[in-house]
């Protein structure tokens, strides 16, 4: 037992939230199996096992349905739960006789078992518009919108490999959209629109100027005011100016829209991680479904579940057949956008985590 906290700073000690079964068994895991869609059980060189239950949840919950989750939790495995790094809610059970019972209430509270072995798990997301002051799109709108077309693959382990999805709603990238399978991407197209009348009484422009990553903010006198002006030609559309001054307005609902990035992974099985690549430089944004963004990445991931081997994850069927054919295959026109002309570029053809001995 970790000692008595005297304070509330810092975080819990995380050994005191652990199930006992996991307590017991930690480090001393032997094996774990797929029983079933949405069903893991971990078996201990003890003997224990341990049922994972991994219900689809989004990533914007209200207090109401947390304490449906307590309360399940509750009835079914002692009160312990998790949320995964996907958004998906895990419960943590030691009797498999309560595996169905406990599935058939999160049905019944509209939450699917799934995201487990060869499938599409919940995608994770950033913020959106409501949240986020800097989206170019929506978060939780497109991934529902997604998802509901892409659910069967979530239910059920039916892909050639495990798929991962991500959505960041502006190329910060608060979300892990640079090593997924299929990525999300919301773009600015334009530049800020600047409020030179307002800019000097609430900016700082130091500061602004210092928050452009690529110095395309100077400081300039307009209209015989302290302001300053954008070298359109280095702006990459990062929205930073707007975060440390509002009088750089960045959205702009007729030009900002969505891309469409693939091949990305963080697995080092059969190859090193990788990043994911362009593959739609731009899409409409056309809530609330946003029926391009869906068909594109349903066309991708029909296109490589009929092609792709076993175990192949999608960067891992490009590197096979070539991006050539991949345009060919799933009818993307290939577009200027497509070609790397950063000057940098020589660093971005392999970057690599992997290990080797």
């Amino acid at each position: 037992m970790a000692e008595e906290r005297l304070t509330d700073i810092g975080p819990p000690d995380y050994e005191d939230l652990l199930p006992p079964v996991i307590k017991d068994n930690y480090g001393q895991w032997k094996y774990h199996e797929i029983l079933k869609p949405g069903v893991l059980c971990h078996t201990g060189k003890s003997g224990d096992k341990l049922f994972s239950v991994r219900a689809g949840s989004p990533r914007l919950v209200s207090i109401d349905k947390i304490r449906k989750y307590a309360d399940l939790a509750d009835k079914y495995c002692g009160g312990y739960l998790r949320f995964t790094s996907r958004h998906n809610v895990e419960f943590l059970l030691t009797d498999e006789a309560k595996i169905d019972p406990l599935i058939a209430d999160l049905k019944e509270l509209g939450h699917p078992v799934g995201g487990i072995g060869n499938s599409i798990s919940s995608m994770v997301h950033t913020q959106g518009w409501v949240h986020c002051h800097s989206a170019a799109t929506d978060a939780s709108g497109v991934v529902k919108a997604v998802m509901d077309e892409l659910f069967p693959h979530f239910a059920n382990m039916d892909l050639p490999a495990k798929t991962r999805l991500a959505l960041a709603c502006c190329l910060n990238m608060c979300g892990a959209v640079h090593c997924s399978d299929i990525a999300i991407l919301g773009i600015h197209t334009k530049p800020p629109v600047v409020d030179h009348e307002r800019l000097a009484k609430i900016c700082e422009i130091p500061s602004l100027s210092a928050s452009c990553p690529t110095a395309a903010i100077r400081p300039a006198e307009v209209n015989g005011k302290p302001s300053v002006e954008v070298i359109e030609e280095q702006c990459m559309f990062c929205a930073n100016c707007f975060t440390v001054c509002p009088s750089m307005t960045m959205s702009n609902a007729e030009t900002d829209g969505i891309s469409i990035w693939v091949g990305g992974k963080v697995s080092n099985a059969r190859c090193e991680p990788k990043f994911s690549k362009l593959a739609i430089p731009y899409l409409p944004n056309n809530p609330p479904r946003w029926p391009e963004v869906v068909n594109a990445v349903k066309n991708i991931v029909d296109v490589w579940a009929a092609n792709a081997r076993n175990y192949e994850r999608i960067g891992e069927w490009i590197d096979r057949i070539g991006w050539p054919k991949f345009f060919k295959l799933t009818g993307i026109e290939f577009q200027k956008e497509h070609i790397d002309d950063f000057k940098f570029a020589g660093t971005t053809y392999h970057n690599s985590a992997h290990l080797t001995f």
